[in-house]
């Protein structure tokens, strides 16, 4: 389910910047804490991956091929 946010611009006197904000729904379902590192890189000009290297391990259990 896609969610969707627009992009903020604060301009300031000698810097601008952008401002992306992650909506609630998707942060708890990501489990996001407080202050928590993240890095984005881009893709190409219609994608920008956004990683966790700190990411908790999924609370799911890995399938092994039989």
């Amino acid at each position: 389910m896609p969610y969707a946010t627009k992009v903020q611009l604060i301009n300031r006197k000698q810097s601008e910047q952008f401002y992306v904000n992650v909506p609630a729904g998707l942060s708890h379902a990501m489990d996001f804490t407080k202050g928590e590192r993240v890095e984005w890189s881009v893709h190409d000009r219609g994608t920008l991956v956004l990683q966790r290297p700190d990411a908790p391990p999924s609370p799911l259990e890995k399938k092994t091929a039989r």
